[in-house]
């Protein structure tokens, strides 16, 4: 009988940890912690100055490390990509009764 996740262990909470995966960062054995697409995050990665092991499953098991550091990546990618303004970018036309 299955346990409720309440009662659960967190060990046993972990999905990728508990089916054996290991990290996909060559010379590196550390248990996985995430399964990220390989499509998403790969560009990241690189950016990250990580290499990578080839995967059929299309899948980047990376441990605690290697998701810090890919992840730190990501989000100061994200904060260049941001817009800085609403009205940078605007182009309304004026309306009201003098138009």
């Amino acid at each position: 009988m299955k346990l409720p996740k309440e009662l659960r262990e967190k060990s046993d909470l972990s999905g990728t940890a508990s089916k054996g995966k290991i990290c996909s960062v060559k010379e590196c054995g550390e248990s996985a912690i995430r399964s990220l697409s390989e499509n998403k995050w790969s560009k990241v990665c690189e950016k990250a100055n990580l290499m990578l092991n080839e995967n059929r499953l299309r899948k980047i098991f990376l441990c605690k490390k290697h998701y810090k550091e890919a992840n730190k990546m990501r989000k100061s990618d994200e904060k260049l990509i941001q817009k800085k303004g609403f009205l940078e970018d605007s182009t309304s036309t004026k309306r009201g009764k003098w138009d």
